[in-house]
C-alpha cells in the first residue's frame, strides 16, 4: 500500500481543506483554529510540526516561521465524520495568536457584547518584524 492513502481518509472540502483544531498538550486548551490541505497534513505529519494552509495568502504556512511560536505535534486526530482534524500541540513561547495572545480565542461573549479577556504577552510589533 503506498505510504500516502492514508489522507484519502479523509473528507475534504471542496476547495480541498480540512479545519484543523490546535490543542495545547499540556494544558487541554484550545489555541487556534486553521486550515490545512494535503500537502500541509502531509508535511505535518512528517515533520511532527505544524504547517497549515493559508487562505489569505494562499500558500503553506508553517506556524512560528516568522515569530518563533512553532506548535510541535505530539498527536493527529480525525473526527468521527473524517472532515475536521485536532493537532494536541507543545507551543514554543507560549503564544500562538498573532496578536501576541496564548491563544486565538480571546474575545468572550457577555451579554450582547464582545470582552477581551486575556492579555497581550508580548507585541506583535516586537515579534512580526516585516508586518
Amino acid at each position: 500500500m503506498p505510504p500516502d492513502t492514508w489522507l484519502n481518509k479523509i473528507n475534504w472540502s471542496e476547495d480541498g481543506l480540512i479545519p484543523v483544531i490546535a490543542q495545547e498538550a499540556e494544558s487541554g486548551k484550545v489555541l487556534m483554529f486553521a486550515w490545512m490541505n494535503r500537502e500541509a497534513l502531509k508535511l505535518t505529519a512528517e515533520r511532527r510540526e505544524a504547517i497549515y494552509w493559508s487562505r489569505s495568502r494562499k500558500k503553506l504556512w508553517h506556524k512560528g516561521e516568522e515569530s518563533g511560536h512553532t506548535q510541535k505535534v505530539k498527536e493527529i486526530y480525525l473526527d468521527c465524520d473524517e472532515d475536521v482534524l485536532l493537532l494536541i500541540v507543545e507551543q514554543a513561547g507560549g503564544i500562538a495568536c498573532h496578536t501576541g495572545r496564548y491563544s486565538c480565542f480571546f474575545q468572550k461573549l457577555e451579554g450582547h457584547e464582545w470582552i477581551v479577556v486575556a492579555p497581550v504577552i508580548k507585541n506583535p510589533e516586537e515579534i512580526y518584524h516585516n508586518e
